[in-house]
């Protein structure tokens, strides 16, 4: 979607991702709120003004000292939120059996300290060393002026994140070896991007795999059903096997692809299946943006936006399409990218290889409120929380919205939200005219119930197919898709988001039996990050 759209596309949810840090992750409150109570605290005059040097040394130095010797409550009066701190530090010593603390900070940035700790971790008998890095921010305290500690739980470890909290004791669930499809052992140091999958397997099928419990230094996290993180092994557990849909060679070009783009998640499914091949994030708190995240697609909508239009009889492949400079839905105006040039006589294929937002906008008048909504439901599977992947997963979500977001919806703006995960799987539907709901692990493993849906006509799928080869051969996606042979088909977009400079970059793809998309934050447009990660996991092969 082009920039000139972005006025249009008001009061709807323009980026909204739920589980992540800078998607909607929590905000502690600070110094800027609150600073309870705690040494030096009085009703004389308040300093004001960022913390001085020395200020950031002393209070980091104090705040350290405390927390060596194994005092919470003391270190807690050093923060900005001790009501929150001590129970953490507490646990610390108490729950995570974390002893003989030693803190080295490093050079102070302006009022940020890094630092190192080290220290033993020690449970019925058996003990290990434990070092890791972390930083913490002395900030001015609003109500005393005192110089505190910016207070949240990633202080005490970089993992931790709000009602968070460490243990060690015997691990919640036996250790699992997760292998591929083909028998390939998948491990965390081989592809880092499936460490929270492998986390969140371990917790649901640890047991069933037949393996045995160890002995584990963990975060517990607060998200209900979220598995534990585990950080340092004192005692091996006997693993059991597990094995995934997944492809080790696709995971792999996902885990490249990723790399090259900061904030950036991909998913591949097997259309034939709808089992999924790869999954990759490349992102630094551990959340899978891939199956989780809960953004606008952009103009990747459209598939299902077509198809719509298609299905209800409004116009075809190669029915009308017109592509205006301009479209105005309820005195709002929607416009394209920038350069593109009108066509009044446009087909919906040419409209939809183009990525003309005015011309989808246009059939709003004809779309009712809740035919997106219908569409995606009953065609595509989506919007009914009903997905049971094998790890948590987000099925998307539809809305039936009115006013001028029945005209966003329709270019993926709106209150429209998608995650790869969804895309991709609309993508293969798209490809084969059957939703396969995707997984990954064999519901027989747990007798679990699969969500079905209607899926598409035949001749629909014939013209969305056509439309979708003719963006990735001579459409938005031509640049990205070029050199791939075989059955190929693209759809690019782009969201704007408020407060963002650069609109989030979108991508589908499809070859052959592999169907892929996937989400860059910031990325720009589709083929400027998520089509080149796209068009390298097609590459792979599956």
């Amino acid at each position: 979607m082009g920039k000139g759209a972005k006025a249009a596309v008001i009061g709807g949810v323009f980026a909204v991702m739920v589980g992540g840090a800078g998607y909607g992750g929590y905000n502690i409150v600070s110094a800027l709120n609150a600073d309870t109570g705690g040494p030096g605290a009085s009703g004389g005059s308040v300093r004001t003004g960022p913390p001085s040097g020395s200020e950031v040394k002393e209070t980091s130095g104090k705040f350290f000292a405390a927390w060596e010797k194994g005092q919470p409550a003391q270190a807690a009066t050093y923060t900005n939120n001790d009501a929150a701190a001590e129970p953490l530090l507490t646990a610390y010593g108490e729950d995570a059996h974390i002893t003989g603390v030693h803190i080295t900070p490093g050079t102070a940035r302006g009022a940020t300290v890094p630092f190192t700790v080290r220290a033993t971790v020690s449970y019925d008998g058996r003990s290990k060393p434990l070092t890791y890095r972390s930083e913490l921010t002395v900030v001015r305290g609003r109500t005393t002026g005192r110089a505190l500690v910016d207070w949240r739980p990633s202080v005490v470890h970089p993992r931790l994140r709000k009602g968070d909290t460490l243990v060690t004791g015997e691990s919640a669930n036996p250790e699992i070896e997760a292998v591929d499809r083909g028998g390939a052992v998948l491990t965390k140091d081989e592809y880092p991007s499936l460490g929270p999958i492998l986390d969140e397997l371990r917790a649901r099928y640890g047991h069933d795999a037949g393996g045995s419990p160890g002995v584990e230094l963990a975060v517990r996290h607060a998200a209900e059903d979220s598995a534990d993180t585990t950080l340092l092994t004192l005692a091996e557990g006997r693993p059991g096997r597990l094995r995934t849909t997944l492809s080790a060679h696709a995971q792999a070009a996902a885990e490249r692809a990723v790399k090259k783009y900061a904030e950036s998640s991909v998913v591949a499914v097997q259309p034939s299946t709808g089992e999924v091949l790869a999954v990759a994030n490349h992102r630094d708190d551990g959340f899978n943006a891939a199956f989780l995240g809960k953004l606008a697609p952009g103009s990747t909508m459209k598939i299902i936006s077509a198809a719509t239009l298609i299905d209800d009889g409004i116009t075809s492949m190669n029915g009308p399409a017109p592509c205006p400079n301009k479209a105005v839905w309820q005195s709002q105006t929607f416009h394209n990218l920038t350069g593109m040039a009108p066509n009044e006589k446009a087909t919906l294929s040419e409209s939809f290889a183009r990525s003309c937002n005015t011309a989808f906008v246009k059939y709003a008048d004809e779309v009712e409120v809740d035919s997106l909504t219908r569409e995606a439901e009953n065609r595509f599977g989506l919007g009914r929380d009903n997905w049971k992947t094998g790890i948590p997963s987000f099925d998307g979500s539809v809305p039936a919205s009115g006013g001028p977001d029945t005209a966003a919806n329709l270019i993926g703006q709106g209150q429209v939200q998608m995650s790869p995960l969804n895309m991709a799987s609309v993508t293969a539907t798209a490809m084969t005219g059957r939703f396969r709901q995707p997984v990954v692990v064999s519901p027989k493993l747990d007798d679990r119930e699969i969500a079905t849906a209607r899926g598409l006509p035949a001749s629909t799928v014939a013209q969305l197919r056509a439309m979708m080869n003719r963006t990735a051969t001579s459409g938005t996606a031509a640049g990205v898709m070029a050199g791939l042979g075989g059955s190929i088909g693209a759809k690019t977009g782009s969201a704007e988001v408020d407060g963002q400079s650069k609109s989030n970059s979108w991508f589908a793809g499809y070859r052959d039996d592999v169907a892929a998309a996937a989400m860059t934050q910031d990325g720009g447009h589709g083929i400027d990050a998520a089509g080149p990660i796209v068009a390298a996991v097609l590459r792979s092969g599956g």
